[in-house]
């Protein structure tokens, strides 16, 4: 068993996501993880190192470090101590400064803190959106949304909706269909007025019911006949309407939220 260590000099989101992306390419691995932010000196460094030497003997497992840490000297102190290092800025700064003409400004931080302080300002703004345009409840500043999702209650429109805000500044609204949308067969009139805007989520009707079991368990809503049933109505409404969606059922939020934001710079 490896005992996986992301450590970095920030918040160590980069160092998770880029450990994760690396690691899941050796399914058959068992690993236990930790990160460890904020690493930015040695005397930090080297009660980090302890720690892991520490965790690692206790747990008897194989410590390894997938790291974002721009600082050498910081670098130094782990492989000092003879732990197995894979820092991912180590290994591209060379290649990057070739191909950009220029040394990297080696400021830490920069991906995750507020040094861009309008991209941080248009996410916190789209994340203040998202929530006042969370399920229906107000269809007043539609025409400021960058997409409107719409689908059947539990498609995963709010997750979805808060991860475009969050990472990508989207201001995202969400649109669930109710009983009385379904039987009209037609698109609501606030999701006709802003049409072009309007990007569908649809969903096996079978993991629908699942995920409603999990919310109001053995009731109607939840029954498969009534998903499918729900379904059914809303891709036709889709496929009718020319509304352009995607199928969730085995795809994660972010790649749903990738499928959206192709979609959007296609225009």
């Amino acid at each position: 068993m490896f005992c996986i260590f992301h450590v970095s000099d920030g918040t160590g989101i980069t160092a998770e996501t880029l450990g994760r992306a690396l690691t899941s390419q050796y399914p058959g691995i068992e690993a236990r993880r930790v990160t460890l932010p904020f690493v930015r000196d040695a005397a930090t460094a080297r009660a980090t190192v302890a720690r892991i030497q520490r965790e690692a003997a206790d747990s008897g497992c194989h410590p390894v470090i997938l790291a974002t840490l721009l600082d050498e000297d910081i670098r130094a102190v782990f492989r000092e101590a003879g732990l197995p290092l894979l820092d991912f800025f180590e290994h591209f700064a060379g290649p990057a400064r070739e191909l950009f003409g220029e040394g990297a400004a080696a400021e830490v931080g920069r991906s995750h803190g507020v040094s861009d302080a309008a991209s941080y300002d248009r996410r916190i703004r789209a994340v203040d959106y998202a929530l006042g345009h969370d399920d229906g409840v107000s269809t007043q500043s539609y025409a400021d949304a960058d997409v409107i999702l719409a689908g059947v209650s539990r498609a995963g429109k709010t997750p979805t909706s808060l991860y475009l805000a969050l990472q990508h500044g989207l201001r995202a609204a969400n649109y669930p269909f109710t009983d009385d949308d379904l039987e009209s067969d037609r698109l609501p009139a606030v999701l006709w007025d802003n049409r072009d805007r309007v990007f569908g989520l649809t969903i096996e009707a079978r993991r629908l019911a699942a995920i409603r079991e999990e919310r109001r368990p053995g009731s109607r809503y939840a029954s498969v006949g009534q998903c499918r049933q729900e379904v059914r109505q809303v891709e036709s409404l889709f496929r009718r309407e020319r509304i352009p969606c995607v199928d969730v059922t085995p795809m994660s939020v972010e790649e749903i939220a990738a499928s959206i934001r192709a979609h959007l710079q296609r225009g």
